[in-house]
């Protein structure tokens, strides 16, 4: 099995360094379990018709340290319910990134990213080449490599499947 390139659109661009995700749904809101209510109170406070413009495949852009507080799930099981396929961003808080890619939700390290692309812009985050390329501008920059693990870890669809993988052969 191989990594798949992510390629949708720039559904959204968090320049707030620091950003603390669970901004997404709302503190208050972190603790429902509904996907669909979650999915429902997401994005309010930013784009209240979000939901109805987001398509399968489109990716968040954000600023240095995305992901930044407390790692809480809730916010990113949301996104990925409307469809979104990943993050890039300039760079990531440690934790944010450790506990979405046990989820399988691929995220990208892109110095540079919040200059290369407007919302709305078609991208496509290709594994292999290390890059993010800005397909509506004809435009690209390197991405950091992702370590073995974390490539493994996503191609498996997270942390479970990763572990339940076959050995391989000797």
């Amino acid at each position: 099995m191989s990594l798949q390139n992510l390629r949708g659109r720039v559904a959204f661009i968090f320049d707030e360094i620091n950003f603390d995700v669970d901004q997404i749904v709302g503190v208050k809101n972190i603790k429902i379990t509904d996907i669909n209510e979650l999915a429902s109170v997401a994005m309010q406070s930013y784009d209240p018709d979000f939901r109805d413009k987001v398509k399968p495949g489109d990716i968040l852009v954000g600023n240095h340290n995305f992901g930044y507080g407390h790692p809480h799930y809730p916010p990113m099981k949301a996104m990925r319910h409307m469809g979104i396929a990943g993050v890039v961003a300039e760079s990531f808080s440690p934790g944010y990134w450790r506990g979405e890619m046990t989820q399988g939700f691929p995220q990208a390290n892109c110095p540079g990213i919040m200059d290369l692309v407007e919302r709305w812009d078609e991208i496509e985050v290709d594994w292999d080449r290390n890059e993010v390329r800005n397909l509506t501008k004809g435009t690209s920059l390197p991405i950091e490599p992702l370590s073995y693990a974390d490539r493994e870890m996503l191609d498996a669809g997270g942390l479970i499947g990763y572990l339940k993988r076959p050995a391989p052969a000797s």
